[in-house]
């Protein structure tokens, strides 16, 4: 764990010692919730079994999605010997990767962040979609290793100045980026996204998972903004599924109250991951779900 993951998880720690009302976390023993932790794969034709492991609580820093609260996350490191299995089993809990870190929200009195999924087979584009989808006719994607590259890096800077600018990237240098794209112990890659001229358009850090791809972190060129290039990543992907032949494609969490992060409830039919389980989302006049519980149960 080095750079960017490690300043996170490192200044975690380091601000609980300073707290007097968050002392240092103690790791969630899942021990004592169920001695076998298993989980159902999504074709229910066999069981996963997942290593006894440590879980543990950061303290409360201010929500970069919603004014006036905090946030907390339950984190744990992907390691041991089959890192790919664990992802895919915390992913289906609503887990998801920050270079060799699986974490979640888990916040107080909040469950605003709502991990969400497209059945890529059954997406259809509304009208609006297809518009991004022809104003974006010319975009070549192809698919890379996760490799860091200086000119990739130029349009995150850019990208997250337009966008982000004072958030938690925004003083991430190259070397910082570079742990963010390489430093992945499960399948990951990048789909680059260039012009007709050759001009790069944007990146997305994905992982490849048994049932679908996880798209970890997008960025484009700020100035190709007017044909929402954040849409087309995301449609190219639900494209890209289809032909893969795998069933989803994970687009992080949803928060309605965010203008950031409504933008995915577009994209339907939609699944959410609820007290319930993942619950589809077929109508745009569905009640805004009730996020899982923040600590996974496996079944």
């Amino acid at each position: 764990m080095t750079s960017f993951a490690a300043r996170w998880w490192f200044a975690a720690w380091a601000a609980c010692e300073k707290s007097a009302d968050y002392p240092l976390p103690k790791p969630v023993n899942y021990a004592n919730l169920n001695p076998t932790l298993t989980r159902t794969d999504c074709d229910v034709k066999h069981r996963l079994q997942i290593p006894l492991r440590h879980f543990f609580a950061t303290p409360p820093t201010p929500c970069p999605y919603l004014q006036g609260r905090l946030e907390r996350k339950v984190v744990t490191l992907l390691a041991g010997d089959d890192p790919d299995g664990l992802h895919n089993a915390l992913s289906q809990a609503g887990f998801r990767r920050s270079q060799d870190l699986a974490y979640r929200p888990a916040c107080e009195n909040c469950n605003a962040c709502v991990p969400v999924r497209v059945p890529a087979a059954d997406f259809q584009p509304d009208q609006a979609q297809r518009r991004v989808l022809r104003r974006n006719s010319g975009v070549m994607a192809r698919r890379l290793p996760a490799y860091a590259t200086r000119e990739h890096y130029q349009v995150f800077r850019r990208y997250v100045t337009a966008r982000h600018d004072g958030g938690g990237m925004a003083d991430m240098e190259f070397a910082d980026y570079r742990a963010m794209v390489e430093d992945s112990p499960v399948r990951s890659g990048l789909t680059e996204f260039r012009n007709a001229d050759g001009r790069l358009f944007g990146v997305c850090l994905i992982d490849e998972m048994n049932d679908g791809i996880s798209l970890v972190y997008s960025y484009f060129d700020p100035d190709f903004e007017n044909r929402s290039p954040g849409s087309f990543i995301i449609l190219w992907h639900i494209q890209n599924a289809c032909d893969l032949g795998v069933p989803y494609v994970y687009l992080g969490y949803w928060i309605s109250e965010s203008r950031k992060m409504a933008y995915k409830s577009r994209f339907r039919p939609l699944e959410a991951l609820t007290q319930e389980g993942w619950r589809l989302l077929d109508q745009e006049a569905d009640p805004i779900p009730q996020a899982a519980p923040a600590v996974p149960t496996f079944v």
